[in-house]
């Protein structure tokens, strides 16, 4: 049984790849998650699906005060539950988490401190700055100046600070960043020192503006500062040019709308995050279980009978074998049955289970299918199992009777829309409108028909001719095609893999010397 604890936690500076493996641990156990608004929503994901979560802070929809907070911690925890306390950046580095940490001590509520990297170490870090460097000064100076949101500059003896040289780090917000930077300058700083201002810094947003603090300090009063930035003066932001590296990847400033089913989509999100892009999810589709799972036993039970199986997704193949775990035989039951995987990617699901594939069609047709096939031998009489979705077309069930063939069709999954709203959030069509969005990707011909039927076919056949559209095959193209949509990227290799090595050479041709 487990005992109620509080977990606070430093969640980092906004990549959700910053917390430790210990703070990650300890959110998947959690009965009840509370987080800062700033914690990064697809960090929030890896709490177990039945977790309560509560988003608090001041830039919450419903802010909390740090009383409330307080109270709200250690209640989760009297009621008998394990909390997770997100904290941005780190919860003892500029932060409430001592105040939080203190008053659980006072109410008799046994807690952990995770730390995580604050912000003044992570977002320098992303902007290729050291703050440390041989020659760079001897001291590292980090001065609170974002908590409040009035204009009032904290509370520092600037003089004594400037005498000191080395490098100053600050998380300031907008009104207090002018006052900040006047301060400097009139207790002892050159208007030449070096200074950098990061912008949501280790997000895919993020930007970097370098210059001297006498420049910054005009460009602070400007209209476009007015979000919270990350200031680091001293000389070592002039490695920046050499030591960047976050700001440079191939995909960095691009917008790519991903429509796969959230579930599914993690592995495209994180491999083209890796290589800058800022990635937008929505979903237009869910991978659901069938209505009825009688067929799909039934198939699983008796495979041994077949002479093939035709998996035509990942999908296909999680629900087959997670049947067969539940039922009374095993992959033992496989020997003597050809596997055929369509595509790559579907192959390498099967391999996951221990299971050598037979045959990997190049390209996923139904003649180039039923081709591979005939190729192994003649299909008359021959049986072949098919688990797919419910709404898969017929042509390949098709194609191999005509050759002969017996074959057996049943649902291992269904395919549903997602029901959402053309305001909701993230407000795709506005994006779109505003011309906000480099690349949408389409990984099934499913999320396209769903996208078109969201958003409409007229509307979107005219939003999109401006987007490069990425299909990761044929299949999916075709679909698209029909809706009016023409694809720009698609892949040799009909993988997740594949396609973002796509998006990378259609933006390296655009951005290549002519």
């Amino acid at each position: 049984m487990k005992k109620p604890i509080v977990y606070l936690i430093g969640a980092g500076p906004g990549d959700p790849g910053l917390i430790t493996v210990r703070g990650l641990r300890c959110l998947g156990q959690a009965d009840v998650v509370i987080y800062d608004h700033l914690v990064h929503q697809r960090l929030v994901r890896h709490a177990r699906p039945e977790a309560e979560r509560i988003d608090v802070g001041p830039a919450a929809p419903e802010p909390l005060e740090q009383e409330a907070i307080c109270y709200l911690l250690a209640e989760k925890a009297l009621e008998g539950k394990v909390v997770a306390r997100l904290k941005w950046g780190d919860p003892f580095v500029f932060d409430r988490g001592g105040e939080e940490a203190l008053f659980l001590h006072e109410h008799a509520v046994p807690f952990e401190v995770v730390p995580g990297i604050p912000a003044a170490i992570g977002v320098p870090a992303y902007a290729g700055i050291p703050i440390t460097y041989p020659g760079g000064g001897d001291t590292v100076t980090f001065v609170r100046g974002h908590e409040a949101e009035h204009a009032k500059k904290p509370h520092v003896d600037w003089s004594s600070l400037c005498k000191l040289g080395g490098t100053v780090v600050c998380y300031s917000g907008p009104k207090q960043l002018p006052g900040i930077l006047d301060s400097m300058l009139s207790h002892g700083w050159s208007k030449g020192e070096k200074a950098a201002l990061v912008f949501n810094g280790t997000l895919p947003s993020q930007e970097t503006v370098q210059a001297t603090v006498g420049e910054l300090a005009e460009l602070a009063r400007q209209p476009k500062f007015k979000n919270r930035a990350m200031l680091i003066v001293g000389r070592v932001t002039g490695l920046r040019e050499h030591l960047r590296w976050f700001d440079v990847r191939p995909l960095f400033g691009k917008r790519i709308v991903v429509t796969r089913p959230r579930e599914q989509a993690a592995e495209l999100v994180e491999a083209l995050e890796q290589l800058g892009a800022t990635v937008v999810e929505a979903p237009t589709i869910r991978i659901v279980p069938p209505e009825d799972y009688a067929p799909l036993d039934e198939a699983s039970a008796t495979v041994g009978q077949y002479d093939w199986v035709i998996f035509t997704s990942t999908n296909g193949v999680d629900y087959f074998f997670q049947r067969m775990q539940a039922g009374p035989t095993d992959t033992r039951s496989l020997a003597g049955v050809r596997l055929c995987a369509i595509g790559p990617g579907t192959a390498d699901r099967l391999t996951r289970h221990g299971l050598k594939v037979d045959l990997v069609p190049v390209e996923y047709c139904a003649e180039t299918v039923v081709e591979a096939l005939r190729a192994t031998g003649d299909l008359t009489g021959k049986k072949f199992l098919l688990p797919r979705a419910d709404i898969a077309r017929e042509w390949l069930a098709d194609e191999l009777r005509k050759s002969g063939a017996s074959v057996t069709e049943v649902t291992a999954y269904r395919t549903v829309p997602v029901e959402t709203e053309r305001n909701s959030e993230p407000d795709i069509f506005r994006m779109l409108l505003d011309k906000q969005v480099d690349v949408l990707t389409f990984t099934s011909a499913s999320t396209v028909r769903n996208f078109v039927r969201l958003y409409g076919v007229d509307p979107i056949a005219d939003l999109l001719h401006l987007v490069a559209i990425a299909s990761i095959g044929p299949v999916t193209a075709e679909a698209a095609q029909q809706c009016g949509i023409r694809t720009t990227i698609m892949p040799a290799e009909y993988t997740i893999p594949g396609l973002v090595r796509a998006i990378v050479d259609h933006f390296e041709k655009l951005e290549a010397p002519s």
